[in-house]
């Protein structure tokens, strides 16, 4: 057996501690199959005298990532500090021009430098493993790396985000506000105390823009999303998407376009009957759309210490066994220029969710600026307002709710559309839209 591939860890929060136990008490098994031992020699934290829950006695400690990333006897550097520049970056950066082999957990890192950091690992002849950084406990990097380089891909989406999964599963199982299900999230330990990174769909784009990478062969774009969160919506479009047999995700999206790759973050519509309908709570899905392989969907968890600490060790494995894949699937001087398809041209379905002033000609004004946008209605739904024990009555003053479902058509007609029923003064509030995915 070959020697011990020697690995220095980078924070020890929830994730690097799950690591040092992971390959303690899993480190022969990983010997057997890959044919060398793994073993923590060196980590970095600022407080060593925090209980971790893991012994650090054995191990090289120092308080500078950075430094240890430039003067460490390792072969392979974890980073699992976060963000997307300071000690992170430094220390990575640092690590690759040794022709120190990384792997890490951070998904803003590689969405920012990713092309950059491929570059430095391969002039250095050392990998850069990512595997946690994208769904948590999902071999998706893997997957569109080895696994689907024989296929073209059309289009990629998932849940990437289990946060906002949570929180919209809960408020269609329980029929609570948005606000009371994010403020259980964060007192379970599911959202942040500050989850504006989470809820406005940034961390899915940090993902999709790795993922896109991989799909389609282009450079890293995380500036070229499209991203809405789900901050807008209610217990009204919950329920409506119910009625019309449709449920809400926040789903990121790549495809492949006469225009070039789009790439969006937004609240979907998404058949019951989908696959991707059926993930509930924290889990994350990705679903893959392969020429030759068809669709095929992986779920899992999309965090937690225990699950992410397995996609690192994994990425560990595959460097003692020798494996090495390019960053980014292909040699980084060989990858496309992004080319971004407008999402104006954006086409699909859409559900609006409309506050009518229940005026004569209200209506028909709608009717007649869908058409003039040549939008097609493929389903109107009205309720009305009313008090159980008061009959239903015509009121000019209290707006009622009027649901329309588009055929397809382009983002820019129903925008203008809306823009026109606004201008109108026959609704009492911006209108509401979220998009309608076609899906298996």
């Amino acid at each position: 057996m070959a020697d011990a591939l020697k690995v220095g860890i980078a924070g020890l929060g929830t994730v690097g501690a799950a690591v040092v136990q992971l390959l303690s008490k899993h480190g022969g098994q990983i010997a057997t199959k890959t044919g060398r031992a793994v073993t923590v020699t060196a980590v970095s934290a600022r407080d060593r005298t925090r209980d971790r829950g893991i012994d650090v006695s054995a191990f090289e400690w120092f308080t500078d990532p950075v430094e240890m990333a430039r003067t460490a006897d390792v072969d392979i550097f974890v980073e699992l500090i976060g963000g997307d520049n300071g000690p992170a970056e430094e220390s990575v950066r640092a690590a690759l021009a040794r022709g120190i082999h990384v792997v890490t957990a951070n998904k803003a890192l590689l969405a920012r430098h990713g092309v950059e950091l491929a570059v430095l690992a391969e002039a250095n002849d050392a990998c850069l493993n990512y595997e946690a950084a994208v769904a948590g406990g999902i071999p998706i990097v893997k997957t569109l790396r080895e696994s689907m380089a024989s296929n073209d891909i059309s289009r990629i989406y998932g849940i990437l985000n289990g946060t906002c999964n949570y929180i919209l599963t809960r408020m269609e199982a329980e029929g609570i506000s948005f606000q009371d299900c994010l403020s259980d999230a964060q007192r379970l330990g599911y959202a942040e105390a500050d989850p504006t990174f989470d809820i406005e769909g940034n961390d899915t784009a940090h993902k999709l823009a790795i993922l896109t990478s991989l799909a389609f062969g282009t450079e890293i774009s995380s500036d070229d999303i499209y991203v809405e969160g789900i901050t807008s919506i209610t217990t009204a479009d919950i329920q409506a998407a119910d009625e019309l047999g449709f449920r809400i995700k926040l789903l990121g999206v790549a495809q492949r376009t006469d225009t070039g790759i789009e790439q969006r973050v937004h609240p979907t519509m998404v058949p019951k009957s989908s696959a991707i309908a059926r993930i509930d709570g924290v889990l994350n899905a990705v679903a893959v759309d392969g020429d030759f392989v068809g669709e095929i969907v992986l779920v899992g968890p999309g965090a937690g210490g225990n699950a992410t600490a397995s996609s690192v060790v994994a990425d560990l494995a595959d460097i003692a066994r020798g494996d090495e894949t390019p960053v980014l699937g292909m040699p980084a001087a060989e990858l496309n220029s992004y080319q971004r398809a407008r999402m104006r041209l954006h086409e699909g379905g859409y559900y609006i969710r409309l506050s009518v002033f229940d005026r004569p000609g209200a209506f028909a004004e709608i009717a007649r600026c869908m058409g003039d946008a040549g939008i097609s209605l493929e389903s109107i739904v009205q309720k009305r307002h009313a008090n159980k024990d008061v009959p239903v009555k015509f009121d000019a003053d209290l707006p009622q709710p009027v649901i329309l479902i588009t055929y397809e058509t382009t983002e820019v007609a129903i925008k203008e559309a809306l823009d026109v029923i606004m201008s109108k003064g026959v609704v009492s509030e911006q209108p509401q839209m979220i998009r309608i995915e076609k899906l298996n």
